[in-house]
């Protein structure tokens, strides 16, 4: 599909919402020591949901975009493992404000780099793994298993892994449903329309627009075996594939 260029406009908000970003992220910091100290931990949710989630949806006004949420479920189950396409830095956004409840984000070990978000997803309890190193990634997320289901958390992973892939969908890699598996939780699908067409890839720059987020009926995962799981995976792809518009493979 033929893009509109990003006006001069476009731009100037892109860095003012990128520095408001970090500016709230920067006051956050000691706000969410205090609270997860005197809480003992136990309002860790509270900062994702809430207060993550506003300072998300502050930024989503300052694009000028319009964000929607549809639910074709009600309530959204929890607990969980939440997916979603991925094909945009705005995906960061949108994501934080769905406000998804007691969430913990799977994320690249790179976004460690970044002192901000270091802090605070360590103080959140967010899981950061190593992509490059299936074995220590995997090692990391079972050692994770006994707290996510004492806190009874969710876990966001995104199956394709990066947002820079080949076509509308990329490939499901088997992390998030395998976890699923492991934990007992059933798959709740959420498509995100618009991100792609406001900005796409790694762009940091963003078009006013509207973008909605479909939250899709639970996956029971109860009765998944290794051996199904492959099938299972491309079922669900299929899925995305559906809600995006591909009717072939590579379109």
């Amino acid at each position: 599909m033929n893009q509109q260029p990003l006006t001069l406009a476009d731009k100037v908000r892109a860095i003012f919402a990128i520095t408001a970003f970090f500016v709230m992220l920067t006051l956050m910091i000691p706000i969410s020591i205090v609270l997860v100290l005197v809480s003992f931990g136990r309002l860790a949710s509270f900062i994702v949901d809430t207060m993550a989630a506003g300072m998300a949806r502050i930024c989503l006004r300052i694009l000028k975009i319009d964000f929607r949420v549809l639910r074709h479920v009600d309530p959204i189950p929890a607990p969980a493992v939440y997916i979603s396409n991925h094909s945009s830095t705005l995906d960061i956004l949108t994501l934080l404000s769905l406000g998804l409840p007691g969430v913990r984000f799977v994320a690249k070990w790179e976004f460690q780099y970044n002192p901000f978000i270091l802090v605070m997803g360590r103080l959140t309890g967010q899981l950061f793994i190593r992509r490059d190193d299936r074995e220590k990634a995997i090692s990391t997320l079972q050692k994770s298993y006994d707290r996510v289901k004492r806190r009874r958390l969710s876990l966001y992973v995104a199956p394709e892994g990066t947002r820079k892939h080949e076509g509308v969908i990329g490939p499901f890699k088997k992390g998030a449903f395998r976890m699923a598996m492991d934990l007992g939780y059933p798959i709740v699908p959420i498509y995100f329309e618009g991100t792609r067409e406001l900005s796409r890839g790694a762009s940091l720059f963003a078009k006013p627009g509207v973008i909605e987020a479909h939250i899709h009926p639970a996956i029971d995962t109860s009765d998944w075996t290794p051996e199904t799981l492959p099938e299972q995976i491309d079922s669900i792809r299929g899925q995305y594939l559906v809600w995006a518009g591909v009717e072939e493979e590579g379109k």
